[in-house]
């Protein structure tokens, strides 16, 4: 199958559960991207097309069909669901003012905890909700929840940051970017960041299934290590926020593959 697949057109999936943009906007730019990328990785013209979905359960669905080849996932997605899906990374990618790498963030109302014990009963809320798996054992890896904590993904990150000044059994898991702007909050000073997680990847291209040929794979991968060289595709990069990729870096006991 891995053989036949490309003699056919392949989909590069897309896939960024609980960040803005929808299917329709992003779409122009990752075909773009999908194109230059095979152009360059000397793959036949018109043997990879891309597909966006901002849902976890869509981008699941469009994984596990048959043309799907290439995932473009945030860490978080691949160490929910690489594994089921078959994930094999090839890069890491290198976002524009952020970097290959980004640390989380677990925001609490000041003086309410003092430890992991301390969130017994609280619900924790996080663009990175969907994925349990990697809020407890990537992100918080080293504050180990207790088993009655909730964990529900949000896209309102302001929202849920006013719930926690108010006093709710309430905490914020934040990526890098959204801890960024806390200072500039007007209720910023009754919020406490309690702990940061290790530097983790951003986002990750991976094969699906091994339906990629090694030797395609090998060629993709050194195609999108040289895409944010000098002289490189500067727009096809910067519509997507990347500033290009660089060679992987995955903390240690990751999951997958």
């Amino acid at each position: 199958m891995s053989t036949s697949l490309l003699a056919a057109v392949a989909t590069l999936v897309f896939c960024a559960p609980g960040y803005p943009g929808g299917a329709g906007d992003a779409q122009p730019f990752v075909e773009k991207f999908a194109t230059t990328a095979a152009a360059a990785a000397g793959w036949p013209a018109g043997s990879l097309t891309a597909v966006y979905d901002p849902t976890e359960q869509g981008g699941i669905a469009k994984l596990k069909l048959p043309d799907a080849a290439l995932a473009f996932v945030p860490y978080a997605f691949f160490i929910e669901h690489g594994k089921e899906l078959h994930l094999t990374p090839l890069v890491q990618a290198d976002l524009v003012d952020l970097g290959p790498q980004e640390r989380w963030t677990l925001v609490a109302k000041v003086g309410t905890v003092s430890g992991p014990a301390s969130l017994a009963g609280y619900t924790l809320l996080s663009v990175a909700g969907y994925a349990p798996e990697f809020v407890r054992h990537s992100a918080l890896a080293t504050w180990p929840l207790p088993a009655d904590v909730k964990i529900e993904s949000t896209g309102q990150v302001l929202s849920a940051l006013r719930r926690v000044a108010a006093g709710e059994h309430v905490v914020a898991l934040l990526d890098q970017t959204q801890a960024a702007a806390l200072p500039t909050l007007p209720f910023a000073g009754e919020l406490k960041a309690v702990m940061q997680s290790q530097p983790l990847p951003v986002a990750l291209v991976a094969v699906v299934e091994a339906r990629v040929p090694a030797a395609r794979a090998r060629a993709l991968r050194e195609a999108l290590l040289k895409m944010g060289n000098a002289g490189g595709p500067a727009d096809t990069l910067a519509q997507l926020r990347l500033r290009g990729f660089v060679t992987l870096e995955l903390p240690k006991a990751a999951g997958p593959p």
